[in-house]
């Protein structure tokens, strides 16, 4: 299984929201690529990172931290989602180095959209379902929708096979620290024919082996991280040896 650490970006700065509430946040880094680098450090070969100032604007907010997160990467995997909603800024975004960009509230609005660019850039694209209650939200988790994760799903794979992965988050679970809404993810690995990374909630070693046993591709893991409950070193080495 892929481990993910995140890193979220709110003017520049390395932060955690709980429950995707703006409000909410508590800084832990004001140099997000000291972050980046104490994660690869740690053996990480994959970064997750938002741009949560992009994602309520809808379009690129934190450049240099950004920046400074690819260059700390030095050629690892770094996928980023947070106002991707258009074509330029996949272009743009994609030539200062990052490997994948996470789009969502674009996909749900337009999957054939969202299908044509994975076409157009293929194993660079992530479908992004950011759900509340089942139910997908927009716009930075500000809007909720009428359309469910698993109707999402399916709408992209009837129209494309070249959506790399899905990133699910249960946003009643992020940030909280009380682990994986596991039913709701196994929903969506019931229809998705592309590999699902878990979001949120992630704060065990018994939610990562947990998730290990029902053969979820990835976890993205932030605050237990941040706040020591879980060691990198340690998630790394157990999902490696599974």
């Amino acid at each position: 299984m892929e481990i993910w650490p995140a890193i979220d970006l709110l003017g520049g700065k390395c932060v955690r929201l709980q429950q995707g509430d703006y409000n909410r946040n508590t800084v832990f880094s004001d140099s997000p690529s000291e972050v980046a680098a104490r994660w690869f450090a740690a053996g990480s070969e994959f970064l997750h990172c938002v741009d949560l100032d992009g994602a309520k604007s809808g379009g690129i907010a934190n450049e240099p931290a950004i920046l400074g997160i690819v260059v700390a990467a030095n050629g690892r995997k770094v996928q980023l989602g947070g106002g991707v909603r258009n074509e330029a800024t996949i272009e743009r975004l994609l030539k200062l180095g990052l490997s994948r960009l996470v789009v969502g509230t674009a996909a749900l609005k337009d999957p054939a959209w969202f299908a044509k660019m994975c076409g157009r850039y293929p194993g660079h694209l992530v479908l992004g379902l950011d759900a509340l209650n089942g139910m997908v939200a927009t716009e930075g988790w500000l809007e909720n929708s009428q359309t469910s994760a698993c109707e999402l799903v399916d709408r992209v794979a009837q129209q494309t096979s070249d959506c790399v992965a899905v990133v699910y988050t249960d946003i009643s679970k992020d940030g909280m620290m009380a682990g994986p809404n596991f039913k709701s993810l196994a929903e969506i690995e019931a229809v998705s024919p592309f590999p699902v990374i878990c979001s949120g909630g992630v704060t065990t070693m018994q939610d990562v082996r947990d998730l290990i046993q029902q053969k979820t591709a990835g976890a993205i893991i932030g605050r237990s991280l941040y706040e020591g409950q879980l060691q990198l070193e340690d998630v790394l080495a157990t999902s490696r040896k599974q």
